[in-house]
């Protein structure tokens, strides 16, 4: 077993003794002077008996079921300290330690074999002042104009980016807003970030808009109100969707969106379908027949518009087309808000009960929209220095990992790869392991990030083939420090071919 992985020789690797048992910390460029008993400033290193130890455990990843199969023994069972099936382990950066500055080999470069192939996964927590999450949100509300700033404690994290189908999109943190303003504003960007990659609850405000609380997995709360749904599609998709089921039962029907309003007999929808006009123009901006932009302005209200009354978008019922008796149907494009009217001998909408068939649409509208919930992915900027602890070449593993050669995982989670330039990953946040995130005050995010790829590969990089260290010798240097947790099934095997 290599003498790297005692105690005394991580803590000599991490950190330097000084005087009166005194131990520099040079994990991040912090460079914390620890005394004994106490911790660093991120809470992440510790000095003990004069020796840098990491106060969070390594964590492991460990297979309930092999390639054949087979279901293992600690399968649905704490692990009881015994050496673990190596071919079943995957050691993760969490808990591994940094090496800053990165010259110095990762704190695991481990060795293992699995389908017949011996790999290697060099193993570290990356300090990530590049780095930020993207929030997907499913609403329809308006939670403000794009490019606003969005804040958190008053600081701005980030902007409004461009929405999505169903989804409004923000953008928090990255370079700028951790170290490009004030103090504050770093330290603000920088437990936001935190608290929505351990999936905790933040509270934003969007300039020009409103607040709105979000974490991942969760419903979004957007002005102290829960949301419930998804849109199941724009006005002019709901009109396409159920225009069949409206036939014969209602004479118009408008879905109101903030994007796209659509009517069902101007509709090429409610055309094929051979409806007669019904004369009703809204207001807005004509697309295409049956579609319009621009009916109201953004909002909290009807299909993210800003209106409480529906009949306002409603401009003009022409005589010498619409009708007396002619039934009428407002909706959103989640069914939330519904209402029926018929046109009296003046052509005014008079409001009145909805019928049963009409009623078993609108409700299909609601059961066809999925459940609105707030999704984080963490990105960051991996093409830095960190790759010195993986090779002495750091542009032969970029070249690896775009083409495909070198497997890149966080927290054992699959990692999105952006095409282009250097190492840009992405990844959700759901899916990696409890704890996987932490921060040095510089500040930046610590995560943990873990390249897998080929021995033979990894010699031909200019890997650091003197600190590779066998999986089972890993395992046993961890002992009490080591918390295994069962490997997420969701999530590809890095090891897979």
């Amino acid at each position: 077993m290599s003498d790297r992985l005692t105690v005394e020789a991580r803590s000599a690797r991490f950190g330097a003794a000084e005087g009166d048992g005194i131990v520099r910390c040079d994990a991040c460029p912090v460079l914390c002077r620890i005394r004994p008993g106490r911790a660093g400033a991120c809470s992440r290193y510790a000095n003990e008996d004069g020796h840098l130890i990491r106060t969070d455990p390594a964590v492991v990843l460990a297979r309930t079921v092999d390639e054949g199969g087979r279901v293992a023994e600690f399968a649905g069972a704490e692990w009881d300290g015994k050496l673990l099936d190596p071919s079943r382990a995957f050691v993760t950066g969490i808990g591994a330690g940094t090496t800053y500055p990165d010259y110095k080999p990762a704190p695991f470069i481990v060795a293992a074999e699995h389908a017949g192939v011996d790999t290697v996964t060099v193993v570290t927590e990356g300090i990530f002042s590049y780095c930020g999450v993207k929030v997907k949100i499913d609403t329809d509300r308006h939670l403000g104009p794009e490019t606003a700033p969005v804040r958190a404690k008053g600081e701005q994290v980030g902007h409004v980016t461009t929405a999505e189908y169903g989804s409004q999109m923000l953008s928090l943190g990255g370079v700028r807003h951790l170290t490009g303003g004030s103090k504050r504003e770093g330290t603000a960007t920088c437990e936001t970030l935190l608290t929505l990659c351990a999936g905790g609850e933040v509270e934003l405000t969007i300039d020009g808009g409103h607040s709105v609380r979000v974490a991942a997995n969760q419903p979004p709360v957007v002005e102290g109100t829960p949301e419930r749904r998804m849109r199941v599609g724009c006005g002019s998709a709901t009109v396409g969707i159920f225009a069949k089921q409206w036939l014969g039962h209602a004479d118009e029907v408008i879905v109101v969106d903030d994007h796209i309003t659509g009517v069902l007999t101007e509709h090429q929808a409610g055309k094929v379908l051979g409806m007669r006009p019904a004369g009703l123009r809204v207001r807005g901006r004509r697309s295409t027949p049956g579609r319009y932009f621009q009916v109201a302005s953004p909002g909290l209200g009807w299909g993210g518009t800003d209106i409480t009354d529906p009949l306002s978008i409603v401009e003009r019922v022409d005589p010498a087309i619409a009708w007396p008796g002619l039934r009428l149907l407002m909706t959103s494009t989640t069914g939330d808000h519904a209402a029926w009217y018929v046109l009296d001998e003046a052509l005014r909408p008079v409001e009145a009960e909805m019928p049963r068939a009409i009623r078993a649409v609108v409700d299909r509208i609601g059961e066809n929209c999925e459940p609105s919930l707030c999704n984080v992915l963490f990105m960051a900027g991996a093409g830095g220095s960190l790759r010195a602890g993986v090779t002495e070449n750091p542009v032969l593993l970029t070249r690896s990992v775009a083409a495909g050669e070198t497997k890149v995982t966080l927290g054992g989670a699959p990692a999105y790869l952006w095409p282009g330039g250097g190492i840009t990953v992405m990844a959700d946040v759901t899916r990696m392991p409890k704890g996987s995130f932490g921060y040095v005050p510089t500040p930046a995010l610590v995560a943990p990030i873990e390249f897998t790829l080929p021995r033979t590969l990894y010699e031909r990089l200019g890997g650091h083939m003197e600190d590779v260290v066998r999986v089972e010798d890993v395992l046993r240097s961890l002992g009490p420090s080591l918390r295994v947790d069962h490997w997420a099934d969701r999530n590809p095997w890095p090891f897979a071919p």
